[in-house]
């Protein structure tokens, strides 16, 4: 008996020493485990203000500029061998390539038909166009005028091109004034100003009371109307066609004004349905009762139940305007007869015709738009469609359904919350369940994150939050978490959902206030070099990689970034790491780091700064 208790006295013994033993290591590693944590953390916002002053770089600059590189220590635990030796670097192109846009490039445009402007839409290079050089900047490139400013002025040497100035003058459109361009807000329709003439436009629809927050302005010119409207909150997708007027879309982003290259032609703009609360067209010279109607029939498609058109130009007030027109009564009268016919049959109710200006409004659901069909039978409402569908889709001649409600006050797709509380409220989209695998619940916890996101990254960029970006992109928007984290930056972005994306989110994103399009990262970005400042790419490789080659999707960043611009890459230590190899050639400074979850993410972030260089004047080639 007391040899079996001495025994279990010696192995309780062991099993609290083993005990103790299993704790003291824990204890360890959890203390090694903080101070690693809390030294990895001290060393990300020590780098984060020695922006200027590192030696380490992607390439071996050797412009003035190189000083302006990233120090930043990398903890991803990936060495490569120094082989700059036999890396690829890229040339720059010729100076006449430092406007470029491959897929509005004017000469291939000519092989295409002219109806319905099928020349001027996408049409992008073959695998044997596509150039391996990097776009020059001007030779006199400054940096743009910081927001507000940019608003109102851009650098000549930026956009070298008068010929607005002039064509335009009485107009007030732009003014050449020595070395800038001054911009006073006028347009074809609003002599006054465009201040002036939103006034008037709000005096007739609530434009300050948070329920208008996204518009579409086509046929854009220079963007003065979507300029002004952004101190009313209300954020506009301008677009009109490469060169209708020399530069315009340029100039619009030179302003730090959202644009990009478009048209209404052949096929739909690359929006989602029910995406903007208020459509614009002053003078924008589309002829919207033709083709039956098409055009305006989408724009009814991308406008949101309850949204409102607006028309200024011909043939609004043709009374007064037809002799300045060129053009006679009885045309005019029958173009406003053709253009209210086909409102009427989208069952649009027309507010108010006062002036200069046409408001009609399209109805919050289908309900008695579905009995009118007993009237009008064209155009139908399509069937089996997905309304969404926009990259590269044809114009139907049919109405877009509106999702079913029970009764007639309710709002097809579900009710939007107004400005600033709709950028985080759960988007209808979401909470109706549309979209596959998305919940509420994940769309809180998409916000938590990207807040933290965007924590991380102002302490990595401290110039985030001081104006020195102004144009933003994020390449794979997802939810628009990374744009609502921005918001209190002045910032604007441009969030692009891929085109071939598994889940569809651009209307979420569309829903919460901000704007974006489709895209497919195979091809060329509609818009002209340099309009970029910010470019954020989340898991853009990763999805791109196997699909097309990423070298050309690195040449079209390089493209649109502006000098001195940085990018923001996400992604696995291999595909930082081929893209780091890629970037050696592209005379960027770069530095892969942690995930700001800590080094043990697979995942990890490279920061990318553009260097400043400029194409050779004419005479020097």
């Amino acid at each position: 008996m007391g040899r079996e208790h001495g025994g279990g006295l010696k192995i309780n013994q062991l099993d609290s020493k083993r005990l103790t033993w299993i704790l003291g290591l824990s204890g360890l590693c959890v203390l090694f485990y903080v101070l690693g944590a809390w030294q990895n953390r001290a060393a990300i916002l020590n780098s984060s203000s020695n922006l200027s002053n590192s030696k380490a770089q992607c390439g071996n600059s050797s412009n003035n500029l190189s000083s302006k590189t990233l120090d930043f220590e990398a903890h991803h635990g990936v060495e490569i061998n120094d082989t700059s030796s036999s890396l690829q670097k890229f040339p720059a192109c010729p100076m006449n390539f430092s406007e470029y846009t491959p897929c509005q490039d004017l000469k291939r445009g000519r092989r295409f038909e002219r109806t319905m402007l099928v020349y001027r839409e996408r049409h992008c290079p073959e695998k044997d166009e596509l150039i391996r050089c990097l776009i020059p900047a001007p030779p006199k490139y400054k940096t743009p005028f910081k927001w507000p400013q940019s608003r109102d002025f851009a650098w000549y040497d930026n956009i070298p091109h008068k010929e607005l100035s002039i064509e335009k003058a009485v107009q007030n459109w732009i003014q050449a004034e020595g070395d800038r361009f001054r911009f006073p807000g006028g347009g074809t329709m609003f002599p006054r100003g465009a201040d002036a003439y939103i006034d008037d436009i709000n005096a007739l629809i609530p434009l300050e009371d948070g329920s208008i927050r996204t518009a579409v302005d086509t046929g854009c010119g220079v963007a003065s109307w979507g300029a002004f409207l952004l101190k009313r909150n209300i954020l506009t997708m301008s677009f009109a066609p490469r060169d209708t007027h020399e530069a315009q879309v340029q100039f619009a982003l030179e302003r730090g004004v959202p644009a990009m290259i478009g048209v209404i032609g052949s096929l739909r703009m690359p929006y989602p349905a029910r995406a903007f609360d208020m459509a614009h067209c002053s003078r924008c010279l589309i002829p919207w009762f033709k083709n039956d109607g098409q055009y305006l029939i989408e724009v009814d498609r991308v406008l949101r139940p309850g949204g409102y058109w607006i028309l200024s130009g011909p043939p609004i007030n043709w009374k007064t305007h037809y002799r300045g027109w060129a053009r006679t009564q009885d045309d005019l009268k029958q173009e406003q007869d053709a253009i209210e016919k086909v409102a009427e049959r989208l069952c649009w109710k027309k507010v108010i015709e006062k002036n200069d200006l046409a408001i009609w409004q399209k109805p919050l659901n289908h309900m008695e738009c579905i009995e009118n069909r007993k009237i009008y039978k064209t155009p139908h409402i399509c069937k089996d469609e997905n309304a969404d569908a926009a990259w590269y889709k044809k114009l139907e001649v049919c109405i877009t359904p509106l999702p079913e409600v029970s009764n007639a006050e309710e709002v097809a797709g579900g009710r939007l919350e107004k400005w600033p509380e709709r950028a985080f409220a759960v988007p209808p989209r979401i909470s109706r369940g549309t979209i596959a695998g998305i919940t509420a619940e994940k769309f809180e916890e998409d916000k938590k994150l990207w807040k933290e996101r965007v924590t991380h990254y102002k302490h990595i960029i401290p110039p985030l939050t001081k104006g020195r970006y102004r144009n933003v992109m994020d390449m794979n928007a997802k939810l628009g978490g990374f744009a609502a984290a921005m918001t209190k930056y002045p910032v604007w972005v441009m969030n692009v959902v891929p085109a071939n994306s598994e889940s569809d989110t651009l209307g979420v994103i569309y829903e919460r206030g901000f704007i974006g399009t489709y895209q497919d990262w195979c091809e060329a970005f509609s818009t002209y070099p340099r309009t970029y400042d910010l470019i954020h790419a989340d898991g853009v490789f990763s999805i791109y990689q196997d699909r097309c080659d990423i070298t050309y999707i690195l040449l079209e960043m390089d493209r649109i970034l502006r000098p001195e611009g940085t990018v923001i890459f996400r992604d696995t230590v291999d595909v930082l790491v081929n893209i780091q190899k890629i970037a050696q050639g592209m005379r960027w400074n770069c530095r892969i780091m942690d995930h700001e979850s800590g080094p043990f993410n697979p995942k990890k972030i490279l920061f990318a700064v553009k260097d400043y260089w400029t194409g050779k004047p004419a005479e020097q080639q």
